[in-house]
């Protein structure tokens, strides 16, 4: 069984669950490109660093979901995560690194593509689906994550990322996707 990104349900609109999710320390690579073409180009790198390509030759453990989500103008390993347009088809795809240690305690990337960070904790609203993982998919779930949120307790405080938790090999009716957008609740 893949370890799994940690979070809690906190309350549901409709089919969007809104969770708080514990922090976390991604491995990233930021891509241009298609949105479609992202994932597969990003996935080379991340799994060679989750292989053993670090310092240490450590080999991690491959956890869900991988992580797909516009690039910011500039990353910064010890920034919050803040999204801009992916006018530009830059793309940040990342790993969620397994366990609940600190960023120190991973092992420092070999590949200069591949950067760390930690995602502190936060409250996201998130729609689940199945099928292919496609930019008209993300498009109409992303429309529907921000329709069912409104007239709710919970706003958008961010941007969407896109999670898919499965191998390219699964049957796309069996994939298992999500559209994820940190919250924040209204009446707070």
């Amino acid at each position: 069984m893949t370890e799994s990104q940690s979070y809690a349900v906190i309350d549901e609109v409709g089919p969007v669950e809104v969770r708080h999710y514990a922090s976390c320390v991604v491995a990233d690579v930021v891509i241009t490109g298609s949105i479609e073409g992202a994932g597969n180009r990003a996935f080379g790198p991340l799994v060679s660093y989750i292989g053993g390509r670090n310092r240490g030759a450590v080999s991690l453990e491959m956890t869900a979901p991988v992580l797909q989500e516009p690039a910011p103008e500039k990353l910064s390993m010890t920034a919050p995560v803040l999204q801009e347009s992916a006018g530009e088809g830059r793309w940040v795809v990342s790993f969620v690194l397994p366990g609940s240690r600190s960023l120190a305690q991973y092992p420092q990337p070999l590949d200069p593509q591949v950067t760390l960070r930690e995602l502190p904790a936060e409250d996201a609203a998130a729609l689940r689906w199945s099928g292919r993982w496609s930019a008209g998919n993300v498009e109409q779930r992303t429309g529907e994550l921000l329709a069912a949120l409104e007239g709710s307790v919970w706003s958008a405080s961010g941007a969407v990322r896109w999670a898919r938790f499965d191998p390219p090999w699964k049957p796309a009716f069996l994939r298992h996707n999500e559209v994820v957008v940190p919250v924040q609740r209204a009446d707070t």
